[in-house]
């Protein structure tokens, strides 16, 4: 029963990295940026949440949905003010270096207004869970909800990019933006969306996450951040179901590690599985090769 449990929480912790990955890789897909303070969204958004529940006396749900505004409007703004000018830039080097600029600048604006002392997140399920197997199997209420928010987001997001205007104008752009542009696509209010998408997807899963591990502070997205950008790029970075099986996998790779092997080598396991996979086959699990003419 014991490998059960393990298996079901990494599969609920894999589900946040898959809901972060899939903004990570959408960004990359649509725009071909690396959006490294993605991870910091996921910060911004919890302490939205956290204020809203806590000091404004609001429901988890309504704190919820503020959390995902609040974050969508950033995503924009950051898109728009930090990465729009540099879109044409010469060298991806320039983006990189700006991304983790304002990855830093969120991270300090966060540690002027709350400060460095952690704060205790209340968790926004209030279902206790299940229990299986005459008692041996207990499954917390944020587990089971996080498994099932991370497949509706991902049933949704399939739908969204597959069937809708805007999802067919966001494969355009991703397969060519200019051959997009002389089509009548506006690019930018494309690129503008995936931020958005990807942003609000960031504040549920920061909200998510702190429901399971309640510990929020200016530092709480960094590491998710980086292992969500991992789980991209192991499932093959610019593909939907790529991110969330990379996503899943890496959650539950990280809390075997964690229950069979140390808890202090989970994260240099689950960085080295990412260097044997891309040995193997460098574009990730699902990731397409892309051939270059010279």
């Amino acid at each position: 029963m014991s490998f059960i449990s393990y298996l079901i929480n990494g599969l609920s912790l894999g589900s946040v990295y898959a809901i972060i990955a899939l903004g990570y890789t959408m960004v990359y897909g649509i725009a071909k940026m690396l959006n490294f303070a993605h991870g910091d969204v996921i910060m911004i958004g919890a302490y939205t949440a956290f204020i809203a529940m806590t000091q404004a006396g609001l429901s988890p749900i309504i704190g919820v949905v503020i959390a995902v505004g609040v974050c969508t409007i950033l995503g924009i703004a950051i898109e728009r003010i930090a990465y729009k000018p540099l879109r044409n830039a010469s060298s991806s080097l320039a983006v990189l270096i700006t991304a983790i600029g304002v990855s830093y600048l969120l991270q300090n604006i966060a540690l002027l207004v709350f400060g460095e002392t952690p704060k205790t997140f209340q968790s926004v399920i209030k279902w206790k869970g299940v229990s299986l197997a005459g008692g041996k199997l207990n499954i917390s209420g944020e587990t089971v909800v996080t498994i099932v928010v991370c497949l509706i987001i991902m049933a949704a997001l399939m739908f969204f990019v597959q069937k809708t205007k805007p999802g067919q104008a966001m494969r355009a752009v991703s397969e060519d933006k200019g051959a997009a542009q002389l089509m009548g696509i506006n690019v930018n209010a494309t690129i503008a969306l995936t931020f958005a998408i990807g942003s609000a997807l960031a504040a549920v899963a920061g909200v998510m996450y702190c429901s399971a591990y309640p510990t929020l502070s200016p530092y709480t997205g960094s590491m998710p951040g980086i292992k969500a950008f991992v789980a991209a790029v192991f499932g093959g970075i610019g593909s939907i179901p790529g991110a969330f099986i990379g996503g899943l996998l890496l959650g539950v790779i990280e809390i075997l590690s964690k229950a069979y092997i140390s808890s202090l080598l989970a994260d240099a396991i689950v960085f080295a599985v990412l260097i044997i996979v891309l040995l193997v086959k460098p574009t990730g699990l699902l990731g397409k090769k892309i051939q270059e003419k010279v």
